[in-house]
């Protein structure tokens, strides 16, 4: 039977761009969007600056909506404990990155574990820009996601064996 497998999406105060990864991903892996998935997995998110219980912001929420996805959570701060935890960590910029592992200190198989979310460089910080940028974010994120999700879990499963 193969064991849960867990996904950490990081940002920065975990009201924007985290949340938003985490219910994409949610809702790819529950209408069957990710190749090579096989056993569960959890998806959660965190923030490297985040404070405990804050609201997803109002665009956010509006953004994923719009795509007919629902995020019901509020903030919480990132500690080693869940980096260590996760199978995989995909941080929105090289600065979360660099946080998470700051946090993992010697723990170079953890550290191993962290990566951007997207290869091609980071996903910027829509605070203050307005809906529409949230919107092309969400949709952004909707198309990067499944994708991604699959390369770090077929990955997964074939160093598993």
């Amino acid at each position: 039977m193969a064991r849960m497998r867990t996904i950490l999406f990081l940002c920065t105060g975990n009201t924007c761009r985290s949340p938003m990864a985490e219910a994409i991903a949610r809702h790819a892996l529950d209408h069957g969007e990710v190749a090579g998935v096989v056993g569960t997995v959890f998806v959660a998110s965190a923030g490297v600056a985040a404070g405990e219980g804050s609201p997803m912001s109002d665009e956010a929420v509006e953004a994923l909506e719009a795509l007919g996805i629902q995020h019901h959570g509020t903030s919480k701060p990132v500690t080693a404990d869940m980096l260590r935890k996760a199978d995989r960590v995909l941080a929105m910029t090289e600065s979360h990155r660099n946080s998470a592992r700051r946090l993992l200190g010697h723990d170079e198989a953890a550290k191993a574990r962290v990566e951007l979310l997207d290869p091609q460089g980071d996903v910027e910080d829509p605070i203050g820009l307005g809906s529409n940028t949230y919107l092309v974010l969400a949709k952004r994120l909707r198309k990067l996601i499944p994708k991604r999700l699959s390369e770090v879990l077929i990955e997964h499963a074939s160093r598993s064996k």
